[in-house]
């Protein structure tokens, strides 16, 4: 597991630069996003995966990698505003921008190294595209969960279906390195 520690930190470099790198340009212009929004960016990403892996023709020379970095970055959003909420006007600086993202990813990894003690890292026998239609699920999932206006009786809530989308993405992400 200490293999998958470190991968998991290399990917999650990757999208953290990528995020700060589009912090400088935009600012935090996301803080603007309802969960809602974030959920169909998340969807769109993960739908275009599904294709480049079902198609024999891609018109668009990005591979799955920059989606399933965009993936972790629009779901760590996703947890900021969770915990924040929605604003009119952009409110972070990068430092508490970064501060946010770096908070939320380490109970996100904390969480996916508990699950792979128990699960016995069982996602390095799994395929990339069935961590693309678990992602697709958890959307779903999510979907149906802001319909429920948030109540579930016996599921989990939002916060751990972003959490389980970021996991998806950075194995799939380590897969595709791997390659």
């Amino acid at each position: 597991m200490q293999d998958t520690s470190k991968q998991y930190d290399a990917v999650i470099k990757t999208c953290r630069d990528l995020f700060i790198k589009k912090m400088k340009d935009y600012g935090s212009a996301w803080r603007i996003l309802r969960l809602p929004s974030l959920r169909d960016q998340i969807f769109i990403k993960a739908k275009r995966i599904r294709g480049l892996q079902e198609n024999k023709v891609q018109k668009v020379n990005e591979g799955q990698e920059s989606e399933f970095i965009g993936i972790v970055n629009y779901c760590v959003m996703a947890l900021v505003q969770l915990e924040k909420g929605v604003v009119e006007q952009p409110d972070f600086s990068i430092d508490e921008a970064i501060k946010l993202y770096d908070e939320k990813v380490a109970v996100t990894k904390q969480l996916m190294m508990d699950k792979n003690h128990d699960y016995g890292e069982a996602w390095r026998d799994m395929l990339v595209s069935s961590l693309t239609d678990l992602i697709l699920q958890k959307l779903l999932r999510v979907k149906q969960i802001e319909e429920n206006k948030r109540e579930t009786l016996v599921s989990e809530g939002l916060e751990a279906n972003y959490q389980d989308m970021i996991n998806y993405a950075v194995f799939a992400l380590i897969h595709l390195n791997n390659k």
